[in-house]
């Protein structure tokens, strides 16, 4: 299902990643798709506070986790300027869904990256 949030549809999600070749695209592309799935939720659940959220942006956060081995397998990893960028991106999407008071470090609490 295609996201409904504008901001978001146009959003270019992990962009940094994808201009630096030590991230390959492949698995680029499987955290773009981790976002775009967590956006998807948002709409479809609708949470209600910044609890309902951070449940959701947790298991997100997991899957990102578990990427994190696929990273490693292509020779890259989920370093400083990574998490950087993917967490920018979390905030981005709490923002664009009304969650501006959203803390980034609660929004990827669970990361083991």
């Amino acid at each position: 299902m295609p996201i409904t949030n504008e901001r978001l549809a146009q959003h270019a999600f992990l962009h940094g990643m994808y201009r630096d070749g030590y991230y390959p695209d492949a698995v680029v592309d499987r955290g773009r798709d981790i976002l775009l799935r967590l956006c998807e939720r948002i709409e479809a659940e609708r949470p209600s506070d910044l609890a309902a959220l951070y449940a959701l942006t947790a298991v997100a956060t997991e899957e990102f986790n578990v990427l994190q081995e696929a990273f490693e397998a292509a020779g890259s990893e989920i370093e400083t300027v990574a998490r950087e960028l993917i967490a920018d991106d979390f905030a981005a999407i709490a923002d664009a869904y009304g969650f501006s008071d959203a803390d980034i470090e609660a929004l990827i609490a669970v990361r083991d990256w």
